[in-house]
């Protein structure tokens, strides 16, 4: 009996996926069985990419079983090759999806960052509808939420998903495993036009180093002339001694964010509510982040139930400094936002410190005075991203600069009433 070659994934409750069994064999031709829930209207598609994927990367003798769930194209492709090369064959050859119209998508390294949305890398069934919940970031995760008998097969359908899923406006992360494993990632994600890969149990700015020159490489044979920007994972006592190092080993690094499951099992803690036992390392992570010219941003909120808590936490978080914070549930996204909006005190802060330094660069003084007080460079910058955020939210109208200028009603008749 010829040996066999398994992927995907089966069951009642799977959806959006599929099951596959290859079996290599000497001679015969290819052989199909196929059973489709979809098979009246589609059945005739998915034999097609079946022979099509099997075509490409050399498979001329096999029977192929497929169990399919409703898998779209780019995910019973994935399935297949992963068969496929789990039995040996097509090592050297791959099976691309046509680009989908969000594959040229753009992003910058100025950008809000306050959500990221983790996908499991394995499960296509929360790919599509993803960028419905808007938050600013969507991962697709290779690490931790990968079975590790599984990360193969998800390398291969986060490439395809890269290419065939139009993820709107959000940004496009990866979060690529540890090691030899997590370069061998970047190898494959990279070419997809991924705009930011997330560096996990980041120790030492020489990790940054390899992961970025593997990147870059991977960047150019691509040909692709965007640059790949980094977001390294402070998760251990020694990344925390690392962190500013780490922040700035790389012009491509963004982004600076902590993971406190792996912190407070590396100290030897419990994670707690309240956490006292990782104050210290996310100040660090901001203090770092501040030094080096990028963004820190926060942990994720394990509760998805817990609305109350998160929004306690996210204000906490922006408290100390940081700009963002992970979700592990859609839920959680409009939270997040809302409670990294800008206040109306902020805001009418922010509009006079903006105000008064556009009107000093208009008179072309150098020095930025609001009433009777200097205010600094930082002061400025951070006024003019609250300003940003607030009218990104529709906190603040296009033409409030214009409202601010126009004298008020109540203020002209008053000063009559003292004249």
């Amino acid at each position: 009996m010829n040996p066999v070659f398994e992927a995907g994934q089966r069951g009642e409750k799977v959806r959006s996926d599929c099951w596959v069994r290859l079996e290599p064999r000497a001679s015969g031709g290819l052989e199909l069985s196929v059973q489709s829930k979809v098979d009246a209207m589609y059945g005739d598609a998915v034999r097609a990419t079946c022979r099509a994927v099997l075509e490409a990367l050399g498979v001329r003798d096999a029977v192929l079983s497929v169990e399919d769930a409703g898998a779209l194209d780019f995910v019973l492709a994935a399935r297949i090759e992963a068969a496929v090369k789990r039995a040996g064959l097509g090592v050297d050859a791959a099976f691309l999806p046509a680009p989908g119209p969000g594959f040229g998508a753009r992003s910058t390294r100025e950008r809000f960052r306050r959500s990221r949305l983790y996908l499991p890398g394995n499960e296509p069934r929360f790919f599509l509808n993803a960028s419905q919940h808007n938050p600013d970031a969507i991962i697709l995760d290779l690490e931790d939420s990968v079975a590790p008998p599984a990360k193969d097969a998800a390398r291969l359908l986060v490439r395809n998903a890269l290419r065939v899923v139009d993820f709107g406006p959000c940004e496009r992360m990866v979060r690529i495993n540890q090691g030899d494993r997590g370069l061998a990632d970047l190898d494959v994600v990279v070419p997809q036009n991924v705009h930011v890969i997330l560096l996990p149990k980041v120790e030492t700015a020489e990790q940054v180093q390899a992961a970025d020159a593997r990147a870059e490489k991977a960047r150019q044979t691509a040909g692709l002339d965007s640059p790949c920007l980094l977001m390294p994972i402070i998760e251990s006592a020694l990344g925390c001694f690392n962190a500013l190092a780490i922040a700035s080993a790389s012009p491509n690094v963004v982004a600076l964010t902590i993971g406190l499951e792996d912190y407070t099992a590396d100290l030897g803690a419990q994670r707690t509510a309240e956490g006292r036992e990782s104050f210290w390392a996310r100040q660090v992570v901001v203090n770092a982040a501040r030094a080096a010219g990028v963004t820190p941003i926060d942990t994720v909120f394990s509760d998805f139930s817990d609305m109350d808590g998160l929004r306690q936490a996210v204000l906490e978080a922006k408290g100390l400094g940081f700009e963002g914070k992970g979700c592990i549930h859609p839920r959680q996204v409009p939270v997040v936002h809302e409670a990294f909006a800008p206040t109306s005190e902020e805001i009418e802060k922010a509009k006079r410190i903006v105000l008064a330094f556009e009107e000093a660069e208009r008179r072309g003084l150098g020095v930025v005075a609001l009433g009777s007080k200097m205010v600094d460079p930082p002061v400025v910058k951070r006024a003019l991203r609250t300003v940003q955020m607030a009218e990104a939210l529709a906190l603040l109208p296009p033409d409030w600069r214009v409202q601010a200028e126009m004298p008020s009603t109540k203020g002209r008749e008053g000063g009559k009433g003292e004249g």
